[in-house]
């Protein structure tokens, strides 16, 4: 563990993957690592647990008191009522860490983009979305850009699918993993030919780590992109395959069944709507990160779908 930083940052949704993945990270880097919870106090050593809500501005606000990193990671389970939450927590943190002095660091996506900036993504190409999500996480860039110029000092870290120990929401964990179920064969959702980027928690937790010592030097509103694992066709899948022996077959994702039942559910409806990603080839270009840090953490595939598995696997037994 790094020697003590004297600083503190404040997590939200640090009970989650992204989040979890950053206060464990900021925990190594010698950081005091505070985090907002609803739930009963978890089980994470070394964090200083507030209660309260990030729908509550004046929990925000009590929790970031004297902090010098506010990163925001909650998000609405299952994107269920994203524009009613997603958007009001986003205010609720950027007051906060307005009124404390902190940067607030901000977990971006691809979804902002459309056809017009495909297939390599710069932190500058356009944003044209063609759906709802793709639309609310543009505003919410929008609303960070325009606190930007009312003194709010923020870093946006744009990523391709989180995938990791702790990301029971993500594809890999839902779809090929099947929530850590014992498996028959995996399930893979792309088009043939098609490249897309994947984001492994624990390496997205380091980066931000390491950009958040150097937070004082970086421009006062910043956004830079992470590359990680871009992969092609079946590499995922296979990955996944070889962490249960090498001898599960892989098969094509049952579209149709997600149709059929997208009527009569929320979370099939959402699947539709982003299937885009498994058809386009999406990268990110993470050049200027890697003028900013030197390089940029990189666990090798096979190592982080393993630890994907288990992570999954010992989270049944709990």
């Amino acid at each position: 563990m790094a020697a003590g930083t004297g600083k503190i940052a404040l997590v939200t949704g640090a009970t989650g993957g992204v989040g979890g993945a950053v206060a464990e990270a900021l925990l190594r880097h010698g950081w005091r690592v505070r985090a907002l919870t609803r739930r009963a106090v978890p089980h994470r050593p070394g964090i200083e647990w507030i209660k309260g809500d990030a729908m509550n501005p004046a929990d925000m606000l009590r929790a970031a008191e004297g902090v010098d990193v506010l990163f925001h990671g909650a998000n609405p389970p299952g994107y269920r009522n994203w524009r009613g939450l997603a958007i009001p927590m986003l205010h609720h943190a950027m007051a906060a860490a307005k009124t404390s002095g902190a940067r607030l660091i901000y977990p971006g996506s691809v979804y902002p983009y459309g056809p017009d900036a495909w297939p390599v993504l710069g932190e500058q190409s356009p944003q044209h979305p063609t759906t709802r999500k793709g639309r609310i996480r543009m505003e919410m860039e929008w609303m960070l850009a325009a606190e930007a110029k009312q003194g709010l000092r923020y870093l946006t870290l744009r990523a391709g699918d989180y995938f990791g120990p702790h990301a029971p929401s993500s594809w890999v964990s839902m779809i090929m993993l099947q929530g850590g179920k014992r498996l028959s064969r995996i399930q893979t959702p792309e088009r043939q030919g098609v490249r897309r980027a994947w984001a492994y928690l624990p390496d997205i937790g380091e980066t931000i780590a390491r950009l958040a010592a150097m937070e004082a030097g970086l421009p006062p509103a910043e956004t830079l992109h992470f590359g990680g694992h871009a992969l092609a066709d079946r590499q995922m899948a296979e990955a996944v395959s070889r962490a249960y022996g090498g001898n599960l077959p892989v098969r094509r994702f049952p579209w149709a069944l997600v149709y059929a039942a997208a009527p009569f559910n929320t979370t099939m409806r959402e699947v539709l709507e982003m299937r885009y990603l498994w058809r386009e080839t999406i990268t990110l270009d993470n050049r200027r990160l890697l003028a900013v840090l030197g390089e940029e953490p990189h666990t090798p595939l096979d190592e982080a779908v393993a630890a994907a598995v288990a992570g999954l696997r010992a989270s049944k037994e709990r």
